[in-house]
């Protein structure tokens, strides 16, 4: 961490005469240069899942678009709009974004309802059709949520270990939110965001008991949404039995497994692998891990794996090196979702979890969700770059106390 540079006698002199008389001194918090482990691992990702969308997918779209790059070509142009996204994300006043945050949040309350009288794909009212474009509203949602949670976490600092204040509005809107999801329907989302939310209000020092609390008040919502659901409760049935499934709730989960089985150590090799000639549908998809280890072993899986721990790690470090609340906040939020949406999408394919059409983050075939990926990923690259700026130095004392405050409440 490199120190605050205190202003010398001669620069405080050229500056306006202060307001009220005995004004703290000033210092100058310097910029630090961008997390390069970070963006390497992010394009590391990006990079190994275009390569394996083009392999599972050449055959297929030979056959289907007579064009073998068909799903290369659309990934390189979401690639490069997610480019952009990230730039950005990277580049702009992050803090501006606390003055959008209660118009975001209704902004993706609209869209997720809009969603719902769309005409559904696959069976599921996810997308906002426009046309012959589309995207999905959750990605916006993701944001929005995660910039309120922080800017009320932050606002309301001592208050978070109160119940009515600290704990419970957080919930309802993050309940709202999932609630909005289940009726697409996507339990995966609802889940992710769900979690997300009690990692925040855990960080921020909530009691708890209340979280405890919450897990287990929805335990019973769960379990009804799998029983009282035809569907759902057969995927259920074929993740303990899927052999008796094999023809379809469990055909994707066992084709990976072969897969995977199939690939050893160090895999058949980039455009060998023998699922891609029509055995695993949508293996770009949900499903990516899947070509990844048939075609790159064990290796390859592991060092995706080890890609994702870089992340996690390195946005961990942005969240607890930031210059404001709201930042380490947002920091800390994103990379909790990047963890657990790629811990549910490894688990699903390894067969340890359920089926819950999670994408993988970086790795799987793009559109809106790669878009807000790479967004999001910048904003962590831009909290973690923490741009220079000029504080009170008391105000810089206050700051380092509360956030050893913080720390201590989280590891209690």
């Amino acid at each position: 961490m490199v120190a605050p540079r205190l202003q010398t006698a001669a620069e405080l002199d050229a500056r306006p005469a202060p307001a009220v008389a005995g004004q703290a001194p000033v210092a100058v918090l310097p910029e630090r240069g961008i997390d390069l482990a970070l963006l390497a691992s992010i394009l590391a990702l990006l990079s190994i899942g275009t390569v394996e969308i083009y392999a599972s997918t050449s055959v297929a779209a030979a056959a289907k678009y007579h064009d073998g790059a068909y799903f290369l070509k659309r990934q390189l142009v979401w690639l490069g709009f997610g480019g952009v996204a990230m730039w950005l994300g990277s580049t702009f006043d992050y803090r501006r974004l606390r003055r959008w945050t209660y118009p975001l949040l209704i902004v993706a309350f609209v869209l997720l309802g809009g969603a719902l009288v769309m005409p559904a794909i696959n069976g599921a009212h996810r997308w906002i059709l426009l046309g012959p474009l589309s995207f999905q509203p959750v990605e916006l949602a993701k944001l929005a949520l995660v910039s309120y949670l922080a800017y009320s976490l932050a606002k309301k600092a001592d208050k978070v270990k109160t119940f009515t204040i600290g704990f419970v509005p957080h919930l309802v809107v993050a309940s709202a939110m999932m609630a909005a999801l289940l009726a697409q329907p996507d339990l995966g989302s609802s889940i992710i965001l769900g979690a997300t939310t009690l990692g925040m209000l855990f960080v921020a020092g909530a009691n708890i008991s209340y979280i405890v609390i919450a897990v287990l008040s929805a335990a019973p919502i769960g379990y009804q949404l799998i029983v009282g659901t035809p569907w759902r409760l057969q995927r259920f049935m074929a993740y303990f039995n899927p052999e008796a499934f094999a023809d379809k709730e469990a055909y994707q989960f066992l084709q990976a497994q072969i897969a995977i089985g199939s690939g050893g150590w160090s895999g058949a090799g980039l455009g060998d692998g023998r699922q891609a000639l029509g055995y695993m549908p949508e293996g770009h998809n949900d499903f990516i891990l899947a070509p990844i280890g048939e075609e790159l072993g064990y290796i390859g899986v592991a060092i995706v794996l080890a890609l994702f721990v870089m992340i996690v790690w390195r946005g961990l470090r942005a969240a607890l090196g930031a210059r404001d609340t709201y930042g380490g906040y947002v920091a800390f939020g994103v990379t909790i979702m990047f963890a657990m949406q790629a811990l549910f999408n490894v688990g699903v394919v390894l067969g340890l979890v359920p089926n819950k059409g999670l994408t993988l983050p970086f790795v799987s075939y793009g559109g809106t969700s790669l878009i807000m990926t790479m967004f999001l990923a910048g904003l962590v690259l831009n909290i973690g770059r923490r741009p220079e700026y000029q504080v009170h130095t008391r105000e810089l004392v206050n700051h380092a106390k509360r956030k050893r405050q913080r720390v201590r409440v989280a590891i209690a």
